[in-house]
């Protein structure tokens, strides 16, 4: 009981009150936060600021702060650092520590780890607006990162792509498994859908923002066929405006591998399964299952279906048709976006 009152007594000095049950434990403090736990001071967590292990997670969840995060993790033998996501509060409990995997420690920026290492080092960065400003800081490892445009007060967690032609380009779709369906309604292609570290899409109304803030954007298209064979597109002058999400762009670098396939689709509004805004008589994005910029209706379909050869259906498949014709679907596809550069 005297020690409940010593832990009592101690939040009058300034530290946040724990509870009086806590009788062998100790207070750490983490960040300004006050942690409860029965661990012992010399496994006390520090943090690393914009960084998350990879490949060691044992649990995920969503918590009410890294205080909870850091606490679950001590009560876990098995745990021995954590990732903790300040955005969406998403916590990451690990087995294993930057010690054990020193390349699997890898910026993430606006995510927090964790270890009772001492000499953990931290990292701080300045809140940048693109991909290319975080190259420019010295941030080269492709990845996850929080980015932080005008018109996103609350930052945009986007994958960044570091070593594409210079590196800088923020990745704004992804093709490679077949693991997300892209065959969806308006509503998902607004606000985006999957997973920014496999198959997804970045949000039509995202797309806009962007497309709103300062400086202009090339975007570059990166295939690759069933054959291992990759090639590429570029476009100057990149945009989505309006409520119908317009797609276009000024110019296209004729030294692309891949060929042009977009230019027919150039000033044509979004078009998915339930908003038919295509030229056709008949609905493209049913008929091609997909959702795109439809014109009447395409020479390119990167969110058709995924499909593995060989198959009769490849007319609604992932099309680039300058490069493969109509008929074969790819394998691959990534959109991603630059700030013209400086």
């Amino acid at each position: 009981m005297d020690e409940a009152r010593s832990v009592k007594s101690s939040s009058k000095r300034g530290l946040p009150f724990c509870f009086a049950f806590v009788f062998s434990g100790f207070i750490l403090n983490v960040y300004g936060e006050t942690i409860c736990t029965q661990q012992p001071l010399s496994q006390a967590f520090v943090a690393a600021d914009n960084r998350t292990l990879k490949y060691a997670t044992i649990w995920s969840g969503s918590v009410g702060s890294r205080v909870t995060c850091v606490s679950k993790c001590h009560s876990l033998p098995a745990c021995k650092s954590v990732n903790y996501y300040q955005l969406n509060r998403v916590c990451d409990l690990n087995n294993a520590t930057r010690i054990d995997f020193a390349n699997n420690l890898v910026a993430d920026y606006a995510s927090v780890y964790f270890d009772g290492h001492g000499d953990t080092p931290g990292f701080s960065v300045a809140a940048y607006s693109d991909c290319q400003s975080l190259l420019e800081a010295g941030y080269s490892v492709s990845g996850i990162y929080t980015i932080f445009p005008a018109g996103f007060a609350d930052g945009l967690r986007v994958y960044c792509d570091m070593e594409t032609d210079g590196g800088g380009w923020l990745v704004i779709q992804r093709r490679q498994d077949g693991s997300v369906d892209f065959y969806r309604d308006w509503a998902d292609y607004r606000v985006g859908f999957g997973d920014l570290a496999g198959e997804f899409w970045l949000g039509n109304d995202n797309l806009r923002t962007l497309s709103d803030s300062s400086g202009s954007w090339d975007l570059r298209i990166d295939l690759e066929d069933w054959d291992g064979n990759t090639a590429w597109s570029q476009y100057g002058d990149f945009r989505i405006s309006g409520q119908d999400y317009l797609l276009s762009f000024g110019s296209y670098n004729a030294t692309s591998s891949a060929g042009d396939s977009l230019t027919y689709h150039n000033l044509h509004p979004f078009s998915t399964k339930d908003k038919d805004n295509d030229n056709s008589w008949e609905d493209c994005a049913v008929w091609k299952k997909g959702a795109w910029w439809y014109n009447e209706c395409s020479y390119s379909n990167l969110n058709g279906v995924y499909l593995y050869p060989p198959s009769n259906l490849n007319i609604k498949g992932i099309i680039w048709s300058s490069l493969k014709g109509n008929d074969y679907s790819l394998k691959g596809s990534s959109m991603k976006i630059r700030q013209s550069l400086r």
